[in-house]
């Protein structure tokens, strides 16, 4: 049986989770045939990485622009996008023209001439389109939809959805391009797009209008400045005066950020440690959303970026009970006592916890047993992966393998929350994507 031949564009830190894949754990079906990227040095760090760690020969590499050329030398079936957000559109919109399938990392799109862009080429083209939803393999939130498909709370009224990251992720997103929200369409896109489709996934709805408030709260130099913080660096590598930040990064400590960013630097002019306390932030980091769903269901979403930890707290109410869902990842604060109906784990200092309850509307409440698992994103990478490469991947009664439509679900409802934010107006669907 041949392989699927497979052609990968951006080679950031996220590539190397599908190189990985392609030229490892999946290479019985899959063969990476070309790599594509503004910048020689990391495609160079990446064919390093096929020879020197797989023993493979190195891919064909390609300049961004030219794009084309290499769809049609290397002549991939699938195109897989991991480049900046706001490029996703092109290379998507391009690969289907030219006739491949293409998988893409979340976010969809960033704005909506570019969502309008993507939904519009899919129908013209026939082609297939993956977007990489990692959350909706993770098996607590497949058992949220588990439980939902059961009926076990009735129809769902309600979805009160919050979400911190801690000051070690949340103050990431503040030293990358993420900060840009040109680039990245801010957390409400980037970010949010996972949890809105989380949401969109387990109620099996559209959303239907969009209110939304949000600031940079925490971040940046003017906020620095008013808790009377005061810093004299734009970035942290290499600078001495921030040894002892504990937001730095530190980009020559890691030979993997050094290969692809820091050695990049003059040929992509990308700083990948900037100060999260310094100019040009655009993006905010406290937000609260309100969705109101076709179904009728509500939703309230709170995103905070710089919680001393991390984790969520998910509550659905329906007709016959409710379901909650508490997630601590971890974080900077140790949180004391152990319950046995808790996942208790100590990490370093730090507790981990994980419980799913059941709240009938008129009997005994009641824990359901976690099924739970390692690896990233709480181990929906590995099960996400097995879905996208496995050549006889079993069938999943969930859905999880999210479509253009699922990714343009995901991603108007940040985009419709960030016309909010400028208009202080209620935004209706229907008026950005007909007929939604």
């Amino acid at each position: 049986m041949p392989r699927t031949r497979y052609a990968l564009v951006g080679t950031g830190g996220r590539a190397k989770m599908y190189v990985d894949a392609t030229a490892r754990d999946y290479a019985a079906h899959c063969e990476l045939v070309a790599l594509c990227d503004i910048s020689q040095v990391r495609l160079a760090a990446y064919n390093r990485l096929l020879t020197d760690v797989y023993g493979l020969p190195a891919a064909p590499a390609y300049h961004a622009d030219d794009f084309d050329q290499m769809i049609a030398e290397a002549r991939p079936d699938v195109v897989i996008v991991t480049s900046i957000d706001s490029t996703h559109h092109h290379y998507i919109t391009r690969a289907m023209t030219l006739g491949c399938d293409v998988i893409c990392e979340k976010p969809m799109t960033t704005d909506l001439a570019q969502t309008r862009a993507v939904l519009e080429t899919a129908e013209r083209s026939g082609k297939r389109l993956i977007v990489t939803f990692n959350y909706r393999y993770m098996p607590q939130a497949t058992q949220v939809r588990d439980l939902l498909m059961r009926g076990v709370i009735g129809d769902p009224l309600k979805v009160d959805f919050m979400w911190t990251l801690d000051v070690r992720h949340g103050a990431d997103y503040f030293r990358r391009w993420h900060r840009e929200k040109d680039k990245s369409g801010g957390l409400l896109v980037h970010k949010a797009t996972h949890h809105f489709d989380l949401v969109n996934f387990w109620l099996g709805s559209r959303p239907k209008e969009v209110f939304a408030l949000g600031d940079l709260s925490f971040y940046g130099r003017a906020n620095a400045a008013r808790r009377g913080e005061h810093y004299t660096y734009d970035r942290y590598t290499g600078v001495d005066a921030a040894r002892t930040d504990p937001f730095a990064l530190q980009l020559d400590d890691s030979h993997e950020l050094q290969a692809i960013y820091l050695d990049a630097e003059g040929e992509t002019g990308y700083i990948r440690d900037r100060n999260v306390f310094g100019d040009n932030i655009t993006a905010e980091d406290n937000l609260g959303v309100l969705v109101r769903y076709h179904n009728g269901a509500l939703l309230t979403y709170s995103l905070v970026a710089f919680c001393p930890w991390e984790g969520f707290r998910l509550c659905i109410t329906g007709t016959k009970g409710r379901l909650e869902l508490d997630e601590i990842e971890g974080g900077t604060t140790f949180i004391a006592g152990k319950e046995e109906t808790l996942r208790v784990e100590k990490i370093n200092e730090m507790v981990s916890m994980t419980r799913l309850r059941v709240f009938p509307m008129w009997d005994t409440p009641y824990d359901v047993p976690l099924q739970l698992a390692e690896g990233g994103h709480g181990g929906g990478d590995d099960a996400l992966l097995d879905d996208l490469f496995l050549a006889d991947a079993p069938p999943d009664p969930y859905q999880r393998k999210a479509s253009h439509l699922d990714g343009a679900a995901s991603v108007i409802v940040g985009i419709a929350a960030n016309l909010s934010l400028e208009s202080r107006q209620l935004i209706s669907t229907a008026d950005l994507l007909p007929g939604w």
